[in-house]
């Protein structure tokens, strides 16, 4: 493929992910306004990218955020730690004792089951990390002194404002001009902008991403590239920014909350549309993180060497991995992850 990576050992991390870490909290089997207990973890879009290539596939991950310096704060540290990426980008923002300026972002979570689908109720105004700024990271020493082979943002933190929409913007054009290959997750959340502010933003990074995540439906509302189907969109969409090497989006039939049908499909110039296995009705416990899972996957194949062809396979087996454990992060690892993209059979492992 014509995707230059940098090598390893010129480089701290091979992955760095720039976006918000929320704490969410999940009721586990039953309802948010039944609750009288939750689970916690720590997840965001772009973070759980990082900690999945950490966790399921052994890589040198660290993210680029903000927390509120209070005991929320340091709590989603400690789940941080714990996924194994390194914390030492994260922006410390004093906290004024009761979040009237910043804050931490929390994230509510049901996990549906049958014909009761999914539920996310966000409360994540005015958080650290919605106020990241541009001039907030020397860019020039990650980049350039550190060293990353590959950074990931996406749509959800480019939404959270404009400070944000250029920490994006910044962060990529300095990731490209050092080499490092950038890849962009469309992920489009209306409760967060406006297809007309979506589309600005994303045209601006685009042209400076590599590999772009999303699907034929973010592509036309959201990047402003209409087309009928993922392989003339992917076609239009390289036409109108040639720096992308590759494209890929996951595609998923929800027959309920608790079965779907899974696969993904990926282009580049030189394989033109791949598309991945496909697995029929496989059972749900948690499909959030799913897509990420998906990304954190083809990451880790491209930057194994793999061909287009193979990282996509990793890519749809860590998602279907990722969606039958509760939380947004993988508890999957490389060796599960390897043998049923390979076709492996499920079965008691002793």
């Amino acid at each position: 493929m014509a995707l230059t990576i940098r090598p390893a050992e010129r480089c701290r991390y091979d992955l760095v992910s720039l976006g918000e870490v929320m704490l969410r909290l999940d009721p586990g089997e039953g309802r948010i306004r039944a609750a009288r207990s939750f689970q916690v973890w720590e997840g965001g879009g772009e973070y759980n990218v990082a900690r999945g290539l950490r966790k399921a596939f052994g890589l040198r991950t660290a993210v680029v955020t903000a927390l509120a310096d209070n005991e929320i704060g340091r709590l989603i540290e400690e789940l941080i730690l714990a996924g194994g990426v390194d914390t030492s980008l994260v922006r410390w923002v004093p906290y004024d004792g009761i979040g009237r300026t910043v804050r931490n972002g929390l994230n509510f979570t049901e996990r549906g089951f049958g014909v009761r689908g999914p539920l996310g109720v966000s409360d994540r105004g005015h958080s650290a990390a919605s106020q990241l700024r541009p001039q907030d990271v020397d860019w020039d020493h990650l980049f350039g002194e550190l060293g990353v082979r590959w950074l990931h943002t996406g749509g959800i933190f480019a939404a959270l404002s404009e400070s944000c929409a250029e920490t994006a913007v910044l962060a990529a054009t300095t990731a490209k001009k050092y080499g490092t290959v950038v890849s962009y997750d469309l992920n489009y959340r209306p409760s967060l902008w406006s297809e007309e502010r979506a589309t600005a933003v994303n045209r601006r990074i685009a042209e400076h991403v590599d590999v772009l995540f999303g699907n034929e439906g973010h592509f036309a509302s959201v990047l402003g590239v209409p087309a009928p189907g993922f392989e003339s969109a992917a076609e239009k969409v390289a036409a109108q920014y040639p720096g992308l090497r590759v494209i890929a989006g996951t595609v998923r039939t929800v027959h309920s909350a608790s079965a779907h049908d899974w696969g993904g499909i990926a282009w580049s110039p030189e394989t033109g549309v791949v598309g991945s296995r496909r697995y029929e009705r496989t059972e749900i416990l948690d499909r959030v993180g799913g897509g990420d899972a998906f990304a954190a996957g083809l990451a880790f194949g491209l930057l194994d060497g793999a061909p287009l062809p193979t990282a996509l396979e990793y890519a749809v087996a860590h998602g279907a991995l990722v969606m039958t454990t509760p939380g947004d992060t993988s508890m999957a690892s490389r060796a599960e992850v390897l043998r049923l993209a390979a076709g492996g059979e499920v079965g008691i492992d002793r």
